[in-house]
């Protein structure tokens, strides 16, 4: 997936990051929040607050702000109550675009979504008019140094993934959606904790784009995700090794 791993590198690149940091923190507490109310606010049971914890460890979240979250969460009737949406459409050059977010208020963030495709040369259609070019897999991360590619092909096989993609910075294994947590506990017991688990949506297909179409994308992209309500965006383009280049520069 050349696209998506230029996506996330330009995206670091951009120097953003330490301006981010309490809005990426404030996303983080929105799914803990979510996350121990959905179950038991115990991580060893509750598989999606585990994955919400690694998410808080590796933005290096203090353990102290992670705790709060899951107690306020667990009180009585305390806290904003949240609730899971989906929002799809098309932004410039037809390129697909799936947003997720976690909101308490369904009209605001529909609204928001909404104008910010508009504003931006796209349009929001229905729900599922673009998740079906999507696949939707579970994706678990590792430094490259824990193990050897062969090693890790090995654990990840047996432990019931499809598939390992191997760089000089990571080992990314994918699984079916269904198949993420028990993958994720498996691959923990012989190599410690993953850098990441989660759910990923993935792009059967992509959208070459050239410099300028991709600058109007990732402005898109960029509105959506500087959204307090949205938690991730995703979406089906590819960038040539020298747009990748020009837009990292």
């Amino acid at each position: 997936m050349a696209g998506h791993s230029q996506f996330k590198n330009i995206m670091h690149r951009k120097g953003a990051q330490d301006a981010k940091r309490a809005k990426q923190f404030a996303k983080i507490l929105r799914e803990i929040t979510v996350a121990a109310r959905s179950g038991l606010p115990d991580p060893a049971s509750n598989p999606r607050l585990r994955a919400a914890m690694i998410a808080a460890r590796e933005a290096n979240m203090p353990k102290d702000n992670v705790e709060r979250a899951i107690k306020k969460a667990s009180g009585a009737g305390g806290g904003e109550d949240y609730v899971e949406v989906r929002y799809e459409g098309y932004g410039p050059a037809g390129v697909a675009v799936i947003v997720e977010g976690l909101t308490d208020n369904r009209n605001r963030t529909a609204s928001e979504v909404r104008a910010a495709f508009s504003k931006h040369g796209g349009s929001m259609g229905e729900s599922n008019s673009v998740s079906f070019m999507f696949q939707r897999l579970g994706v678990v991360l590792y430094p490259a140094d824990i193990a050897s590619e062969e090693d890790m092909l090995e654990a990840a096989i047996e432990a019931g993934a499809d598939n390992v993609e191997s760089t000089a910075e990571e080992h990314e294994i994918t699984c079916a959606m269904e198949n993420l947590f028990a993958v994720r506990d498996a691959l923990e017991a012989r190599f410690g904790e993953p850098r990441s688990a989660k759910l990923d949506w993935r792009p059967e297909n992509t959208v070459t784009l050239d410099e300028e179409k991709a600058r109007s994308v990732l402005k898109l992209i960029d509105v959506l995700e500087d959204n307090d309500d949205i938690q991730a965006v995703y979406a089906n383009f590819d960038l040539p090794d020298e747009v990748a280049q020009a837009l990292a520069a």
